[in-house]
């Protein structure tokens, strides 16, 4: 099984199956896709019906090209590759590259990263200098990153708090993996 296979297998064992929970932003939701994000795909509107009916071998398909290959993530260091990935899944491709400009221009990179949630080659030079660099603290400050959007998230619309504790689980495998 390749790399990203695998990745993409952890992502739907985090995620589940068929999901609709009123106050989920994200909306219906199967192994992790969204509704929006599977009428993104087809082309057209998805029905909640077309999200229930999700084969899971459509979703590796939809996380390969969009999220994984197609965001760029798959160009980044290896070490943070899952974490990234995840963290696209979780909240969108730019706002995971979003997380590693900030930790690398928090670390020193230089020319500081804008923050725009592409993977350009100034990206790519950051996340390789912070792994020289800090180390497995790249993928520490990463969590920690997430973590704090987490928080951010919560302070901003009290009603997702019922979320906060599976998020932060969510994050705590990575925190394992770096201990």
């Amino acid at each position: 099984m390749s790399k990203i296979r695998e990745e993409i297998e952890n992502v739907i064992r985090r995620e589940g199956g068929y999901v609709n929970h009123p106050d989920d932003r994200g909306g219906p939701t199967n192994y992790g896709i969204t509704q929006n994000t599977l009428s993104a795909y087809l082309g057209r509107a998805a029905l909640i019906d077309d999200v229930k009916n999700l084969s899971k071998d459509l979703a590796i398909d939809i996380y390969e090209q969009r999220y994984y290959t197609g965001a760029g993530i798959h160009r980044l260091p290896e070490t943070v590759q899952p974490f990234v990935f995840d963290s696209a899944v979780n909240h969108g491709p730019r706002r995971a590259i979003k997380f590693v400009q900030s930790v690398c221009s928090q670390a020193g990179f230089q020319p500081e990263l804008t923050q725009d949630g592409a993977i350009g080659p100034n990206t790519l030079k950051g996340a390789e200098w912070a792994e020289e660099a800090m180390g497995e603290q790249f993928l520490k400050a990463l969590v920690e990153e997430r973590r704090n959007y987490y928080y951010l998230i919560v302070e901003n619309n009290p009603s997702q708090e019922k979320f906060l504790k599976g998020w932060l689980n969510r994050i705590r495998e990575f925190d394992g993996e770096v201990a």
